[in-house]
Parts: structure tokens; C-alpha cells; sequence
């Protein structure tokens, strides 16, 4: 612990948020390490449905932006144009679907479930 200290900007004090949610998870370990290892878990679970959301939408954009390019500007027979022309009207809703996921006010349950450890509370759904 002393080495943890020296890193901050020298003072021995928390001067900064990241200090403060260092020294709150330091406080956890000590007073309550299986906790303290279930907000862990819960928060690499976080980091990798993030991750992994992430790469979903971009894997759909990605798709999206050549459907429209190959509908605009790639040489495809009669057949085929409608074929792509039904695809790209399939990925406006898969992309509004990805919209709304980042930019819509949502209840993540994710959210509820590291608020339930921080405040103490033996919800055992995990």
C-alpha cells in the first residue's frame, strides 16, 4: 500500500477521482474481499460486454457502408441490385437498432448490478 501512495502526485492525499476509486476499491479489499472480488468480476463483465458491443456496431456500420457503396457505385447484374436494394432497406433497422443502443437513455442492468455491491446489498443474481 505504501508503494500506492508514493504515486500520488506525492502528497499522501486524493486529489483526483481516480485516486478516490482507487482508495475505495483498496477499502473494499480490506474490509470485504469476497465483495470486493464480485465488483471485480462484475466489472470486467462490463469491460467486455462493452468491448464486444463495440465490435458488433462497427461490424454493422462497416456492413451498412458497403451495402450502400456496392449499391451505388459497384457494377452488379439487374438481379442482384435488388437483392442488395432489399438488404440495405434490412440494415436501416439493424443500424437504428445500433443507435439507439449508444445514444438512448436505457436501464442497464449492468448499472444496477455494480450499484447494488457499492451500496452493500446481497443481490445474488450473478
Amino acid at each position: 500500500m505504501a508503494n500506492k501512495v508514493h504515486k500520488r502526485l506525492g502528497d499522501g492525499k486524493i486529489n483526483t477521482p481516480d485516486e478516490m476509486i482507487e482508495d475505495q476499491e483498496e477499502k473494499l479489499w480490506e474490509q470485504n474481499p469476497m465483495e470486493a472480488l464480485r465488483y471485480e468480476k462484475i466489472e470486467t463483465r462490463k469491460k467486455l460486454n462493452w468491448m464486444a458491443r463495440y465490435v458488433l456496431s462497427m461490424i454493422i456500420v462497416i456492413t451498412f457502408l458497403f451495402l450502400i457503396w456496392l449499391l451505388f457505385y459497384g457494377s452488379l447484374p439487374a438481379e442482384s441490385r435488388d437483392l442488395v436494394n432489399i438488404m440495405v432497406g434490412a440494415y436501416v433497422a439493424v443500424l437504428a437498432k445500433a443507435t439507439d443502443y449508444w445514444f438512448k437513455d436505457k436501464d442497464d442492468p449492468e448499472q444496477k448490478e455494480g450499484e447494488a455491491v457499492s451500496n452493500g446489498g446481497n443481490d445474488n443474481t450473478i
